[in-house]
């Protein structure tokens, strides 16, 4: 329950657990600044909150994505959006690809994982050859690991997507997190920047796995 959740990270890092993956949506904020804080000195990693969790096919899953979508491939994912995960994983499949390892990191205002960091993860792991970015309006976290990847070098292609396109300005859209509170976190500031850093932006969610195998071959 979210009025626990916080308490229960800061346990578990306690207990000396190296990741901790929490799919608990509605933790109130102060507790998460606490439990981020907390944390911050342990040796661990937090994914989430407010996620679908973590899926390696055929290897290891935590968390509530359904795993029949998935199977192994060389294609990463890190988003925001569970069901825009499922529905990227599903594309990149039916375009007889396949992924290494999807990361939901969140779509709370405070999470442990950034984007930026799980982008680096998989632009860093040997069987990964494609990232699919998915963001949505809020927030900088998209701006920072698409920088991230411009002065990183990488020639590993990623394909970004961000949702919340007509979202209008001061309103919370389904995460807490997606909200738009200045011009530089709407969707199309983020696409922007994406495209300028050199990542194949997509308009619709319907072209990932298009764009994907595009990029690959």
């Amino acid at each position: 329950p979210p009025a626990f959740a916080a308490d229960a990270i800061m346990e578990a890092a306690e207990a000396g657990i190296k990741v901790i993956i929490t799919i608990t949506e509605g933790i109130p904020v102060a507790d998460m600044i606490k439990a981020s804080d907390y944390i911050k000195g342990k040796d661990c990693r937090l994914i989430g909150p407010n996620c679908p969790g973590v899926i390696t096919p055929e290897e290891a899953k935590v968390g509530i994505m359904p795993g029949f979508v998935f199977k192994k491939g060389k294609v990463g994912i890190v988003s925001k959006s569970g069901t825009l995960t499922y529905e990227a994983a599903d594309q990149v499949v039916k375009q007889g690809l396949g992924i290494t390892t999807a990361i939901g990191i969140g779509g709370d205002p405070i999470i442990g994982t950034t984007t930026k960091e799980a982008v680096e993860l998989l632009i860093n792991d040997p069987e990964t050859e494609c990232v699919v970015m998915i963001g949505e309006i809020g927030g900088q976290l998209e701006a920072d690991a698409a920088k991230w990847y411009q002065n990183s070098g990488s020639k590993k292609p990623v394909v970004g997507f961000i949702a919340g396109e007509t979202a209008p300005a001061g309103r919370t859209m389904g995460h807490a997190g997606a909200i738009v509170g200045g011009s530089d976190d709407t969707a199309q500031a983020k696409k922007a920047i994406m495209r300028a850093c050199g990542i194949h932006v997509v308009d619709s969610p319907a072209e990932i796995g298009k764009k994907v195998a595009e990029v690959i071959s």
